[in-house]
């Protein structure tokens, strides 16, 4: 099913490559199926648009968090958060700060 699902995602995304929703759909398709570097490839791509799309810190936070690399995962909150407040996101902000707290003082 998903792997249909992948398959819909990039072939619209050959269309519209610059599409900030398929490629975030696309990032999550690809963490769903173990290909995380190509995943983190795709959110660092999200994160580093102007303006940042602020859900893509968070979700890569979290699949950083599960591969264990928690460091990388603060460093990211702690960005994402200044852009979610930057862009006036304070849910998002708050969420971020929320995980950032669970992991604990490094």
């Amino acid at each position: 099913m998903s792997e249909s699902r992948r398959a819909k995602i990039e072939a619209m995304l050959a269309d519209d490559p610059n599409d900030t929703f398929l490629r975030y759909s696309l990032a999550m398709e690809l963490d769903k199926s173990g290909e995380h570097e190509r995943s983190l490839e795709l959110f660092d791509s999200l994160m580093a648009d102007d303006p940042p799309h602020v859900p893509a810190f968070f979700m890569a936070s979290q699949q950083l968090v599960r591969l264990e690399r928690v460091e990388q995962a603060r460093t990211l909150l702690r960005d994402g958060i200044e852009h979610a407040r930057g862009q006036n996101n304070s849910h998002a902000a708050g969420e971020m700060s929320e995980f950032l707290a669970s992991l604990g003082s490094a």
